[in-house]
């Protein structure tokens, strides 16, 4: 007959079993629900990358014959042409984008919003190294099309546009929703959703990207929002905050009256800290 371990390994052993189901096995959880979402995003993004690599026939053929189909259009209407310069270098310019993501990190810092912030500023940041950096590395050239309508230098691959575009519009729109009523939220998604969509056409039309450089800059402006996005909610998970839904921001909170305390600064007692409710 086996000999029973001896009952203080037992109580150890049940110990660090009830240990393992507490925080460790919440850490866990979340780390592989993080893993899973990034990988979510990431697998198109390279597979996109792949695919304008090898010159994949089918994709080349819908990139040379929506590009062809686009600049016969605007060659016969010059004035849709100025529309959509007006409309991609002015309105939805990458610069136009990256200040108001600027102004809105200062006000976030005048709140003393001071993590959000962050998330607001590394987003951007990180969005347009990344951007920079694989359009360097994949090194694939802008369309050359007779009598063309616009230039733009440097590579093709991501449209900086298309990316810039996706991520500031996640960052204003996550941010600020819940400063919306909600009986108007769907108005701030639509405009953001009309405006990533209309930067990636104006490019296209303006034959100065490929169609898949545009989905290539929302892809990976989309793995770059979801990767930070996942980091701030870990943060709100371990603070005791409740997590979040798309519908109603990042940061539920940021819509009080009252600035988020300094960075250490315990919630007041009965203080709605955002630790009711469900996610």
């Amino acid at each position: 007959m086996a000999q029973r371990p001896p009952r203080s390994r037992r109580r150890t052993a049940r110990a660090f079993l009830a240990g393992r189901s507490g925080p460790d096995a919440a850490f866990g959880t979340r780390l592989l629900l993080t893993v899973a979402a990034t990988t979510a995003v990431t697998v198109p993004f390279v597979l996109a990358v792949v695919l304008v690599e090898s010159r994949w026939p089918p994709l080349y053929r819908l990139d040379r014959d929506t590009a062809e189909r686009l600049h016969r259009a605007a060659l016969e209407d010059p004035g849709r042409v100025r529309v959509l310069g007006f409309l991609t270098d002015v309105v939805w310019d990458p610069v136009t984008m990256r200040l108001l993501v600027a102004a809105l990190v200062v006000w976030l810092l005048r709140r003393r919003a001071w993590r959000l912030a962050a998330w607001a500023a590394v987003t951007a940041t990180a969005g347009a190294l990344l951007g920079f950096l694989t359009k360097n590395a994949v090194e694939r050239a802008r369309p050359h099309l007779p009598d063309p309508v616009a230039h733009a230098p440097g590579f093709s691959f991501p449209s900086g546009h298309a990316m810039t575009a996706m991520v500031s519009c996640a960052v204003l729109l996550l941010v600020l929703l819940p400063l919306v009523p909600p009986a108007w939220r769907p108005l701030p998604w639509a405009l953001a959703v009309t405006s990533v969509l209309g930067v990636g056409y104006t490019r296209v039309a303006l034959g100065v990207h490929w169609v898949s450089d545009v989905v290539g800059g929302w892809l990976l402006g989309l793995v770059v929002v979801t990767a930070t996005t996942l980091v701030f909610e870990a943060w709100r998970t371990d603070i005791g905050r409740r997590r979040t839904g798309l519908g109603e921001g990042l940061e539920p909170e940021i819509s009080a009256t009252e600035p988020e305390p300094a960075l250490g600064t315990p919630a007041r007692p009965g203080s709605d800290d955002g630790r009711t409710g469900s996610g």
